[in-house]
């Protein structure tokens, strides 16, 4: 048994630096969006995915696009606040490497946009079950572990 290792350990030799840093940046731009947009607009968008773009050359920056769903009117007054969502994004990166927006637009009554700062609901009797469910387990630590995996899934699922 002593060739077991943590999967942690295993996963740094898989995945390349370009690959982490593209979805660890996705996930520090989902993070502050509401600071980076505004709380009115972070209710009504949602950035979806960067682009990179590999530079011709040695000596240039590698640059990079940000996918921001939004509705056709929203798409509107944020393409002119382009420049200060941009800096607003840099300054959080501390670099220039954003350097493009891209709107999609998505229809303004879809159901299939669920904004990351809109939480779900789970009702009381869903986390008694659970509490239920997970009361053979004696160790507290993977039993608090497994309740907060299980809420995760409980909240996705509605």
């Amino acid at each position: 048994m002593s060739d077991l290792r943590p999967l942690s350990a295993s996963i740094q030799k898989l995945t390349s630096a370009t690959f982490s840093k593209k979805f660890v940046a996705l996930g520090r731009v989902l993070n502050n969006w509401d600071d980076i947009i505004g709380p009115d607009m972070a209710v009504k968008t949602q950035p979806i995915k960067i682009h990179y773009r590999k530079p011709k050359d040695k000596s240039e920056k590698p640059q990079a696009t940000l996918d921001i769903a939004v509705n056709s009117a929203d798409a509107t007054s944020l393409h002119y606040q382009k420049d200060l969502i941009l800096a607003r994004i840099n300054q959080i990166f501390g670099d220039n490497w954003i350097t493009a927006l891209r709107f999609i637009h998505i229809p303004a009554n879809t159901s299939n946009f669920v904004p990351p700062s809109v939480p779900a609901k789970i009702t009381m009797s869903d986390k008694e079950n659970l509490t239920t469910l997970l009361s053979t387990i004696d160790d507290d630590e993977i039993r608090k572990c497994l309740e907060r995996f299980g809420l995760g899934i409980l909240g996705k699922s509605r």
